[in-house]
This record gives C-alpha cells, structure tokens and sequence, in this order.
C-alpha cells in the first residue's frame, strides 16, 4: 500500500530530482512493472509444484516477506543520488522487491481457494481478507501524509515510515503462517506442471483469459484514479492536508461495503451485483468530475466510487477463484497458483500502466517542470489533471464491465455443477 500510493509522490515531491532523471525513473518503474507481471505465472508454476511437509503455500510467502522487506527498505533509502546512478539502483532495487513480493501475494491469495468448494463460504473468507487488507491499506492512505509531514518530509523521515511499515507487515504475516491449517488432503494428487503446459493452463481457459482482460482494465482505471488522489487535493481542491480526511472517509465507506457484502450477495447474483456496482462508480466518477473545491461533493463522489469499487474488487476476487474450477473441470488439471498468479499480474500491469498515465500527466498539466514541483497549476492543468484521473480511468472500467456481461459464463448453477462432476470423477474428495 505504502509503495502503490506513495512512491510515485515521494520521487516527484520529496526528492529532489531533476525533471529528467525523474522522467526516467518514473519510464524504468513502468517498464519493470509491466516485465515483472509478466513473471508471475513462473512463480505460480513453482508455487505450485512445491511438495513439503510445511505445505505448498506457507515456505514461499515465509521466503517472499522477508526478502521482500530488505529490498523495500532500499527503495526508500537515501543514497544522497540526484543522477542517473539514482535510476539505476532504484530499478534493480525495485525489481527485486517487486519478484519477491509477488512470491509472498500469490501462496496467499492461492491458498484461499483451496479452503472451501463452498462460494458463499469463499465470499465470506474473501471479504474478511479484503477487509483486514484494507484496513491496512487505508491506514497507510490515511497516515502517509500527516506522518511524513511530522517527520519534515525529508527523505530521512520517508525511511523511518518505511521501516514501521515493513515491521507491521512481518507482524501481521505471522497470523497467517502460524494460524490458517491447509488441508492438504482436500484434492488427488497431480504430477507437477512444465513450463509448456503452464502456457495451457493460462490460454485454453478462456474464463480466466476474459476475466484477465476485464480485471485489467478495471484496475487500471482504479489505480489511475487513486494515484492522482494526493494531487488532486493538492492541485485542484488546493489543500493537501485533507488528503487524510478524504482517505479515512473513503476507506471507512469502503471497509463497510466489504463487510455487507456477504449479506447483500445471498439476495441477488453476482451479474446484479456487479451491474449495480458499475452504476455507483460512474455516479461518483461524475460528481467528483464537478466538484472541483467542495469538500462535501469530493467525500460524497469518493463514498459512491469506493462502496461500487469494493463490490467489484471482491467479485473480480470470486471470478478468478472460480475459473480455478472451470480449468481443473475443463483441462484436467488443478492449477491455483498459476491461476492465481493473474491477481498480482493485472495488479502490477494496473500499477504499471496507471504510473505512465500519471507521469505524463504531471508533466502536462505543469505539475512536474524542473528539479522541484509546483506549487500551483492553471485552469488548463487542472482539467487536464481531472481527465486523467476520472474520463479516462472510467471509461476503462465500463468497458471492462461489458466484456464481462457478454463473455463471462461461471453463474452460480454452472459452478455447482462444474463441483459435481469433479468430484464423481475424484479430483475433489468428499
């Protein structure tokens, strides 16, 4: 959380980097996000033919938190670099961070599906995580300012907040790891899975492969609109220290939405609901179009973007877990961590591509000019800011919306009877 949405702002804002070398550090994070996404279906290939006796889901997320959080640490220390040696550590720091982290989210998120063939008893254990997630999430949102602020918003103080960060997520890791049981006698046991037909397990499911394109867009849009959140408040509503109260606000509404979500899902169908979503989200997206200075409209479209983004954050959550079944059905062959390696792939494409819209816009709107930020943009900055940051991520998310009405097949019936018939063929044991 602390990288997704403050990195970005502590390389344009805090250090003071010339417009170039700052351009260039902004090209080579874009670009190795977009490389490393590519790597997460190997990792899923080795994660899921891992055979020990402490499981196959818990030695890597052990293995990718640790190593993850030395080369967090580096991302956010001062090496005193102002150059083009800057770009250079910071890409390598970046990569290794962004592989080892990528090791640790997807045993995690794997492992979920593997507790239960039941899909409500899957919404309820989705939701409960994407809660505890967020929470910690918009802790981050809320905190980051204020707390860096306090500190003198040098890159000294950055460093510090890095480091509380990184203790609270190995803490937070062992509930994990030390209290969640794997029921390692829960499906037959398959030979392991080559490269070769890793390929096959990703592009013969076509379930997963449309909702691969329509998470992706989804996500793009959504991490493009929370990335420019900070300099929104900054730039157009024009004070940035309510950046926090924004954050809380939106987070508060969004863990509610989570939590509902449970009970509001056993009365209508997951189509419905998403469909419902998407309507709140354009809402929002065109309210806080308008509300330029008013912090009354600004919380109010961030409540209805946030309550609609946390029901389809969990539903693309569902879907993905689901086309776990439809290939194991379909191809033969259980394969959730390679499935599962999609989640962190559109996370890292979403960040990735979100980052480039973000840099660029700063550049255009007369954000980012020299080795310093602006203090302020004109008329024409702060519409071409809003553009970037609302028309164009909500565009995405509506198109998203549709390949999903129109390719997506998994309903509740199907899915139960995909269940069925695994079972009376023995690839899931009773």
């Amino acid at each position: 959380a602390f990288e997704s949405n403050a990195l970005l702002y502590y390389l344009s804002n805090v250090l003071s980097l010339p417009v170039g070398v700052f351009a260039a550090a902004s090209l080579v994070l874009t670009v190795l996000r977009i490389l490393d996404a590519l790597n997460d279906p190997i990792t899923g290939l080795v994660i899921d033919n891992i055979r020990s006796p402490w499981g196959k889901y818990k030695p890597p997320m052990l293995i990718g938190a640790v190593t993850s959080s030395v080369f967090f640490l580096i991302l956010f220390a001062d090496f005193g670099l102002t150059n083009y040696w800057f770009v250079v550590i910071f890409g390598l720091a970046y990569i290794l961070w962004d592989i080892t982290y990528g090791v640790n989210d997807i045993a995690y998120w794997s492992m979920l599906p593997s507790l239960s063939m039941e899909q409500k008893t899957r919404e309820n254990m989705g939701a409960f995580a994407r809660i505890c997630a967020n929470v910690g999430m918009f802790a981050i949102m809320v905190a980051w300012e204020p707390v860096t602020s306090a500190l003198g918003n040098t890159p000294r103080g950055w460093f510090i907040v890095a480091v509380a960060v990184t203790v609270a997520m190995l803490g937070f890791q062992c509930f994990t790891l030390l209290g969640v049981k794997e029921d390692k006698g829960r499906f037959k046991q398959e030979e392991g899975t080559s490269l070769r037909q890793m390929f096959s397990v990703l592009f013969k499911n076509d379930q997963l492969m449309w909702t691969t394109l329509s998470m992706a867009l989804f996500m793009v849009g959504y991490c493009t609109t929370t990335g420019f959140a900070m300099y929104y408040m900054q730039y157009v509503f024009g004070n940035k220290d309510m950046y926090a109260i924004l954050a809380a606000v939106v987070g508060v509404s969004q863990l509610a939405a989570l939590a509902v979500f449970p009970a509001v899902s056993k009365r209508h169908s997951r189509r419905a609901l998403y469909t419902f979503a998407t309507a709140l989200l354009t809402a929002g997206y065109v309210v806080f179009f308008f509300a330029e200075a008013s912090l009354y409209l600004i919380a109010a479209a961030g409540v209805i973007v946030f309550v609609g983004q946390a029901f389809i954050q969990l539903l693309m959550l569902m879907f993905l877990a689901d086309t776990i079944e439809y290939g194991q059905w379909k191809l033969g062959k259980r394969n959730d961590s390679i499935t599962f390696s999609i989640q962190p792939l559109i996370n890292k494409i979403g960040g990735a591509l979100s980052t480039g819209i973000i840099s660029i816009t700063l550049v255009l709107c007369g954000i980012k000019t020299g080795d310093t930020a602006a203090e302020a943009i004109d008329a024409a900055g702060k519409m071409t800011l809003k553009v970037s940051m609302l028309v164009i991520p909500l565009i995405m998310i509506i198109v998203g919306y549709f390949i999903y009405r129109a390719k997506y097949k998994i309903d509740e019936k199907m899915y139960k009877e995909m269940v069925a018939d695994l079972k009376m063929r023995g690839d899931i044991k009773e």
